[in-house]
């Protein structure tokens, strides 16, 4: 069967991260991408490891994708974008607003150029309010999302997480709103603008953290690996290091009290409830390594999830894409890139039975599809020539 997105084009200006993710992601389900370039590149192609001239980070987001070089500084490479944009069901970008006023592509002249024509775009911190003007990269939105202040603990002070989240939440929004934009236009005829930013979908993904400051008033402090609303939860240490253990109900909190041997203490005032278990949660987290310090760490993931226990270890990059789960549900994929060999890259979370994701392409050479995209899009090999002559592609 055809992919769900098989059909729909996407003419794809982001670069770096945020926007390059959410058009990945049409990629995958099936649309033909058409990435465009400057003549020097995404510069992603010349960061992370590079192996046989292709960077596997570039790789691992520009999958399922082509690539032209156009240059949009130019007059006649503003006129193409707007011939491949008229073709188009999908624009994708990622500039700062206004950016696309400059291009010719403001709203008005998309309505007369492409009335059906859905425009994604992840940005900052959205396209109104006192920052929209601001640059952003994924450290400040992080930092400005209260995400940093509640992450870590008091002794280390605000952290960051080490992938940048919320280049990925930003992208992740623009695609499920892309999604959610071509329903609406198969059902009424009409496009319309999409937008994410990087710090509100952050915001948004504050969970019960976000939800405790509202109702309270009170910023949450960082508590690290323990749970700010539940107690015991987080990381003991057995005998060759630590075990992550999530008893996130009364039911399972029973159970693993019961398996590490310390049920009696559910019987003693200071942990009777969760929220005496939160008061006092340094003296229960100190008895719960002192019992599980005696077996190692295979020995209590053994008996914890024999118990129905959610727990784990923590485990290295190295281990995890090693793990028989990562492999059984294909999440490291090993994609022939001619050229420059075999790249090895993350696969598909989500799993769709009877039209699922798949790699179409593997990510583009610099400009390694101008004349077929422009040829597709009605433009002569005497007109492609003299575009190359001219530096416009």
């Amino acid at each position: 069967m055809d992919q769900p997105l098989a059909g729909v084009k996407v003419v794809d200006l982001t670069r770096i991260l945020s926007g390059p993710f959410c058009s990945m992601l049409l990629g995958d389900l099936g649309a033909d991408v058409i990435k465009i370039e400057a003549p020097e590149g995404d510069h992603v192609r010349g960061q992370g490891a590079i192996v046989e001239g292709m960077s596997w980070y570039f790789a691992s987001f520009n999958r399922n994708k082509r690539s032209i070089t156009l240059d949009l500084r130019s007059e006649e490479g503003k006129a193409i974008l707007h011939r491949l944009v008229e073709g188009a069901d999908v624009l994708v970008e990622n500039f700062r607003p206004g950016v696309l006023d400059k291009l010719g592509l403001g709203e008005a002249a998309r309505e007369r150029l492409n009335p059906r024509l859905v425009v994604a775009s992840v940005n900052g911190y959205g396209s109104t309010g006192p920052y929209a003007e601001r640059p952003a990269f994924d450290f400040i939105a992080q930092a400005m999302s209260g995400f940093m202040a509640a992450n870590g603990t008091p002794e280390t002070g605000p952290l960051r997480c080490a992938p940048p989240i919320t280049d990925l939440v930003a992208g992740l929004y623009a695609a499920f709103g892309v999604l959610a934009a071509l329903r609406v236009r198969d059902r009424d005829g009409r496009g319309q603008a999409v937008e994410s930013s990087m710090m509100m979908g952050m915001v948004s993904m504050l969970a019960y953290l976000s939800a405790a400051q509202l109702a309270t008033g009170a910023s949450p402090p960082p508590t690290g690996n323990d749970h700010p609303v539940a107690s015991p939860y987080g990381l003991f240490q057995a005998s060759d290091g630590g075990v992550a253990v999530a008893p996130s109900t009364a039911p399972i909190l029973h159970r693993f009290m019961k398996t590490i041997g310390l049920e009696h203490l559910l019987d003693e005032p200071r942990f009777a409830t969760n929220a005496d278990r939160v008061a006092h949660r340094r003296a229960l987290n100190a008895l719960i390594d002192e019992a599980m310090r005696h077996e190692t760490q295979d020995v209590w993931i053994a008996r914890l999830n024999a118990a129905g226990v959610p727990c784990g270890r923590v485990q290295t990059l190295a281990e995890v894409v090693e793990d028989p789960q990562v492999a059984a549900q294909e999440m490291v994929l090993d994609v022939p890139h001619p050229g420059h060999g075999v790249v090895r890259m993350t696969g598909f979370p989500v799993k769709l039975s009877q039209t699922p994701c798949r790699i179409n392409r593997p990510a583009p050479d610099l400009g390694a599809d101008t004349e077929a995209v422009l040829a597709q899009a009605g433009f002569s090999a005497d007109e492609i020539a003299r575009f190359r002559e001219a530096g416009v592609v």
